[in-house]
């Protein structure tokens, strides 16, 4: 089993209130579940306006279906015109990492 983890650090276009925030972050979790059948939440930078840290899990028996799915993941929010992806860390744990 493979457990792959996918943080995405946005920097949200012309948002000024955390009610604008919720209707651009919220349409970008609610596509990577339905698309990629992966857990996603918004886990950090919740207090701020303009920045949102999200989550992504995959789990799979295969590590490259996992980097496939994350790389797809990340290759989806960056091409998204209303935000800026500022960084973007993946991790793989498998069977060798006890």
């Amino acid at each position: 089993m493979y457990v792959g983890a996918l943080e995405l650090d946005l920097l949200l276009g012309d948002v000024h209130s955390l009610k604008q925030k919720r209707s651009v972050v919220r349409p970008i979790i609610a596509e990577l579940r339905k698309r990629f059948e992966v857990s996603v939440a918004e886990s950090g930078h919740l207090d701020l306006h303009r920045r949102s840290l999200i989550g992504v899990a995959v789990v799979a028996a295969d590590a490259q279906h996992v980097r496939t799915v994350l790389d797809a993941c990340e290759r989806t929010v960056a091409g998204r015109p209303e935000i800026e992806l500022l960084a973007a860390r993946q991790r793989l744990l498998g069977p060798e990492d006890e």
